[in-house]
């Protein structure tokens, strides 16, 4: 039977790239691979025809000569391709799926060395800390290089030699029916080297666990959730691979004064009924220090006093932000006889004026009035 046009095979034009000539394969493969649809009678011949095109049309030297002479310019080449096509599929099928399907690693190996975990550590600050900066000790559990063996895994005086069955690639090609894939090998755990003399500190490992002390250094305006990171300072990556890094994730302490939102700052402010009354001047609390507030006549519970510039920086920078005081206006309790009668006195006096200094009091039961009369009119 004549075999198709390699370009139709896979469902590409003629100058298509080698990314969509990989794609176009990924995609059949994907389809007709065999592990993949065992009950399809024509997957097997599917998923070989495919392999075959990509193994021409991938292969700039083969494409030429396809292009110039069709499939008389590559019939031959490579281990035979046509009706007795085998080809080098491990390495076709490695290089379009990575580790899909066990392996992953490219034909020229791997570095054994590897990064090492990052960490995240939660400081807890206080809001004076948080909003002006500071240099904090902090001590971690920590995976570090071995000094023993400066992180080889081998014991001093020896290396690590190369691994005998993978040959130093850190993956063995396993046969599987008329292709084959590769695996990580199981001697060496992809690494690509053994260690016969382990290191007595570290067993082999290359990594101890230590107490690492660090100093932190907390930008001004800081908030809840924000990170610190310091590069390097994770754990240390299996054989003498680098370091990750750490994370500082900040968490700020609930103030007995201050609440932060954003770049402002609130806080309720009690006052006496006389203080709201007649009016007057109180010292409230900053961050830079106490503050005069004044408070004017008739001031109500809820009334709301800003103080600019008395809030935080952003740590992103920007404008300070405010301090809002809340005034909440406080009923006097344990109060003496003497105390009780001045304030009948005080009540019996506002009350003969007509309810004229209590207007929202007023104005309340006017409509709590209305409203109880239009229900029973009902």
């Amino acid at each position: 039977m004549a075999k198709r046009d390699y370009y139709e095979v896979l469902g590409v034009d003629r100058g298509a790239g080698d990314g969509d000539i990989k794609k176009a394969y990924r995609r059949l493969a994907m389809k007709y691979h065999p592990d993949r649809n065992p009950d399809a009678k024509d997957a097997d011949a599917r998923f070989k025809e495919a392999s075959e095109a990509y193994e021409v049309l991938a292969d700039s030297e083969k494409r030429q000569a396809y292009d110039q002479f069709g499939h008389a310019g590559v019939e031959g080449r490579n281990g035979g391709m046509g009706a007795g096509f085998e080809g080098n599929f491990g390495d076709i099928f490695g290089d379009v799926f990575g580790d899909i399907f066990g392996g992953g690693q490219s034909r020229q190996g791997r570095s054994s060395a590897q990064r090492g975990a990052d960490l995240r550590y939660l400081l807890d600050l206080d809001l004076e800390q948080a909003v002006a900066g500071d240099s904090v000790e902090i001590r971690i559990p920590v995976m570090s290089a071995c000094d023993d063996c400066g992180g080889s895994g081998a014991a001093p005086g020896s290396t690590p030699s190369t691994c005998p069955e993978c040959s130093g690639a850190g993956q063995v090609r396993i046969a599987r029916g008329f292709f084959a894939v590769q695996q990580t090998c199981p001697r060496c755990g992809g690494v690509g080297k053994v260690i016969a003399d382990p290191c007595r500190i570290c067993r082999g490992g290359g990594r101890v666990e230590q107490q690492k002390t660090l100093r932190v250094e907390v930008p001004p305006g800081v908030d809840n959730d924000d990170r610190i990171r310091l590069s390097g300072e994770g754990e240390a990556g299996p054989n003498a691979g680098p370091a990750g890094d750490l994370y500082v994730q900040i968490n700020v302490r609930d103030h007995a004064i201050f609440e932060r939102e954003g770049s402002h700052l609130h806080c309720q402010v009690p006052i006496s009924f006389t203080q709201a009354a007649l009016g007057g001047e109180l010292e409230v609390p900053t961050l830079d220090g106490k503050v005069k507030l004044r408070i004017p006549l008739e001031t109500q519970t809820g009334k709301l006093f800003r103080l600019r510039g008395k809030g935080v920086r952003p740590v992103r920078g920007g404008a300070i932000g405010d301090l809002l005081c809340r005034v909440v206006v406080e009923t006097p309790v344990r109060l003496s006889e003497p105390q009780v009668t001045l304030l009948k006195e005080l009540q019996d006096s506002l009350a003969s004026d007509g309810g004229q200094h209590s207007p929202k009091e007023t104005t309340w039961f006017a409509a709590m009035r209305d409203f109880v009369e239009r229900l029973t009119s009902t």
